[in-house]
């Protein structure tokens, strides 16, 4: 049995999903006040998208970490690409450059 590649787990997870949220808990049960704050950005702008509960396998918590040299969870991926954690989102929410990089995935 071969050692779990995190790396390519994660990798595979932002890329196969145009949205993906790695969280503490889910977004029915977010179990941090920063995760909580995220889905909500992502539920106010309407759009689909993965979450992956950090808390439920530790090898990917400290995967995703390494993966986009970002200390803090939560991280959102858009198309492959990190955008940030918390504050960035709501910063990015605020004026507005959230729901233009969401625009494409928006639940119709």
């Amino acid at each position: 049995m071969s050692e779990r590649d995190i790396q390519q787990e994660i990798h595979q997870i932002v890329t196969e999903n145009p949205v993906a949220l790695f969280m503490k808990g889910t977004p029915t049960f977010p179990q941090c006040g920063f995760s909580a704050g995220a889905v909500q950005l992502l539920k106010n702008v309407g759009v689909q998208f993965a979450a992956v509960n950090v808390l439920a396998d530790q090898d990917i918590r400290q995967g995703i970490k390494d993966y986009a040299n970002w200390p803090t969870i939560p991280q959102l991926y858009i198309d492959g690409e990190f955008v940030g954690g918390s504050d960035i989102m709501k910063e990015l929410y605020a004026n507005g450059e959230l729901q233009k990089l969401l625009e494409a995935h928006k639940v119709g």
